[in-house]
């Protein structure tokens, strides 16, 4: 039985995937889970955001091994091989990072071509299409993984497309702007395509021995993010970008017949806000830590306290929410 992977992911980037699949994976292991965070994003900023500069060149230095996701690609890719599990980088206990890799930008053009070549059954072709499922899937069997959370680039393009049939749920991050809500308007029908294109090939695989994804892909709901509250709402500049997402969510992305009853307050697909924590971010950063772990020793003082507090609040709830709806469950 496969570990159920959740992306983050939207077709508009600057709308915080990256810190959102950070935060969350320090916030379920501080739940008790078992988590690898994946990063497959080609400028891996996931991986930065775990490790410092220094140990980002070690790893990518070391040539040998497959410390980085494109180094368990490689054989596959250059034609010696099949794909070869990752080395995990541990991050604690209960977390470990598969570390993204620049170079993960060579296998787009593979990922394109193999992907007609599914419907010809040829055996490479489905290799190729689910190395990075079967990667991760590695992964999280040899950490004893409950859940892998994944980070992914802002793009509609092969790599992503590869990722995202590798996840069972995803969570779309916005901004409360038009250009999410134009993201959303292209990635609904995007998905259903995909969805419904890896349904075809699915079956078209001969090899019985090959494990491959099933690609639910299932929108899991939005997160509104970087939105400035003034009397704890949002201010009037946002309001009317707001109002528009659930309209747009649930027509776009689920495909469903417009609902003028379903609002941004009683939208049971919004799972969260997430307020814009500003300085917090470079200070977590610095101190390598998510906003919720900081110390006074780390510059969290006067009214940062109230900020971690509040972190640590919205993070929590935020992930409560998400392991109740995809049905996870603590292992003792």
């Amino acid at each position: 039985m496969s570990v159920p992977v959740i992306a983050f992911f939207n077709n508009k980037g600057g709308v915080g995937m990256t810190s959102l699949a950070y935060h969350l994976s320090w916030m379920f292991v501080d739940m008790g889970y078992r988590v690898v965070a994946a990063d497959l994003d080609p400028q891996a900023n996931l991986s930065s955001a775990f490790l410092d500069d220094n140990k980002m060149e070690e790893i990518w230095e070391d040539r040998e091994s497959s410390r980085t996701i494109y180094k368990c690609i490689q054989p596959l890719k250059d034609g010696y091989g099949d794909i070869k599990a990752p080395i995990l980088e541990e991050i604690d206990y209960q977390l470990a990072l598969i570390v993204g890799d620049l170079e993960l930008s060579l296998y787009e053009d593979d990922l394109t071509a193999q992907w007609p070549d599914c419907l010809d059954r040829k055996p490479r072709a489905f290799r190729v299409i689910s190395s990075l499922w079967r990667i991760i899937q590695s992964g999280a069997e040899q950490f004893g993984a409950q859940l892998v959370l994944m980070d992914l680039g802002p793009n509609l393009g092969a790599i992503n497309r590869a990722a995202l049939i590798s996840s069972d749920w995803i969570v779309i991050p916005l901004a409360p702007d038009l250009y999410s809500i134009q993201g959303l308007n292209n990635l609904g029908p995007t998905l259903r395509r995909w969805r419904e294109e890896w349904e075809e090939r699915k079956a078209r695989n001969t090899e019985s021995a090959l494990q491959i994804p099933e690609g639910r892909m299932q929108p899991l709901g939005y997160i509104v993010l970087q939105h400035t509250e003034r009397l704890d709402r949002p201010v009037k500049a946002y309001r009317k970008w707001i109002e528009r997402i659930p309209h747009t969510f649930h027509t776009a992305v689920l495909n469903e017949n417009y609902n003028p009853e379903i609002t941004i307050v009683n939208d049971d697909k919004r799972l969260a806000y997430i307020k814009h924590f500003h300085s917090m971010f470079p200070m977590a950063q610095e101190a390598r830590k998510p906003i919720f772990h900081l110390k006074p020793a780390d510059g969290a003082i006067g009214s940062h306290v109230y900020l971690v507090q509040k972190a640590e609040e919205d993070f929590r709830n935020l992930a409560q929410i998400i392991a109740e709806r995809i049905g996870l469950q603590k292992i003792d």
